[in-house]
This record gives structure tokens, sequence and C-alpha cells, in this order.
């Protein structure tokens, strides 16, 4: 059975957070990219059309849809873990720990962050660098701790497995 819950939380892991870290990872470029002013003496036919947005919409939507995938992970972490009788062990609450602040952060600045940066694009208002960058930064804030969560449940410190 621990096989299994390990396959499971592994393969959620691949397919729940790898997508949003890429996708997140896109978002700030792909916000620089949209044309927002209009061209000198350009009329609003010649306008940069709404669906110019919708590569950022689809951006967002994948982070917010696979953040909420991503509950599987530390669920099924948290079986394989009492199967595997390591719930104490220190890599193991360090994990956790790392896992609840990259979701505290998600929820907290990288997601509320897209969506107004999304608003201002869809209302055809100037964004500036300073906010994408901010964005950039807690995105990468975010998968330096995926990152690490990931080289744990790999080596796992003071393991007897050889690893």
């Amino acid at each position: 059975m621990t096989k299994i819950l390990l396959s499971l939380h592994v393969l959620a892991a691949i397919l729940a957070v790898g997508p949003v870290t890429v996708a997140a990872s896109m978002y700030p470029a792909a916000v620089r990219k949209v044309p927002v002013a209009l061209p000198a003496g350009a009329g609003a036919e010649e306008a940069a059309a709404p669906g110019d947005v919708s590569t950022v919409r689809l951006l967002h939507r994948i982070c917010r849809v696979y953040a909420g995938l991503g509950i599987a992970v530390p669920v099924l972490g948290l079986a394989t873990a009492a199967a595997m009788g390591v719930l104490g062990d220190a890599w193991l609450i360090a994990s956790i720990t790392l896992t609840a602040v990259a979701a505290g952060l998600l929820i907290a600045f990288v997601l509320p962050r897209q969506e107004e940066l999304l608003e201002e694009l869809a209302d055809r208002r100037p964004v500036e660098h300073a906010g994408t960058a901010r964005l950039a930064m807690f995105t990468g804030l975010f998968n330096l701790l995926w990152a690490t969560v990931t080289v744990l449940m790999i080596v796992r410190p003071g393991s007897t497995t050889g690893a």
C-alpha cells in the first residue's frame, strides 16, 4: 500500500504542482507582452483586441485550477508518511512546513496579484513593471520552496534507507 500511496503522491505533485510552477513563472512576462495603449494616431479599430489577454487569462486559470488540485499532494503525502511511519521525522516536518509556506505564498500573494494584473489589462490600464517584478519575485520564492521540498523528499536527511 505504501508504494501505491507514494506513487500517487509523486504523480499528484508532478501533475498538479508542475503546471502551477510553469504557468506562474510565465505569467509576469506574458503580462508585459500585452499591448495596452493605442499607438499614436490609431483609431479604436486598430487597438489591441481583447483576445490579447487570452494567454494571461489562460495562465491564471491554470494556476487557480491546478492549485486547487494540488491539495491532493499534501493529503497523499501525509497518508504515505503515516504508512511509512515517518510522521515525526525532521525532514518530513520541514517539508510540511515549507509546503504550507509555499501554499500561503500562492494563496496570499501570487494568485491575488495575478488577478489584479489581469483586471488592469482587461480595463486597458497600463501595468507597472514593478508590479510584474514583485509577482515574479513571489513566484520565484514559491518555486524555490517547491524545489526544496522535492530535494527533501528525495534526500531525506537522517534517513536509514541509504538515500
